[in-house]
């Protein structure tokens, strides 16, 4: 299962992903992201993707949850040829 992972020194609080994800994301006072740790139910899976590849300083990416290091989710190859 896949978890929402924020880069919060990439992150400048546009707050796009709360607005398209607010079951799993609400912001902070500054506009910053807070995410609810852990999976992201199956359900909302595809709008995770969504949020992620709509952030405009890729400050989101999913992880497999449990893992210490980020990886990319099936389906997001688009999104890593946009870090290189």
């Amino acid at each position: 299962m896949d978890e929402i992972v924020v880069d919060r020194i990439r992150c400048d609080g546009h707050g796009l992903c709360a607005e398209l994800l607010p079951e799993r994301i609400s912001l902070d006072d500054w506009g910053f992201p807070i995410v609810n740790r852990g999976p992201v139910p199956d359900h909302l899976v595809e709008v995770a993707r969504r949020a992620v590849d709509i952030c405009p300083v890729l400050a989101l990416h999913l992880a497999r949850s449990g893992l210490g290091a980020w990886s990319l989710s099936p389906g997001s190859s688009a999104r890593a040829d946009r870090r290189r």
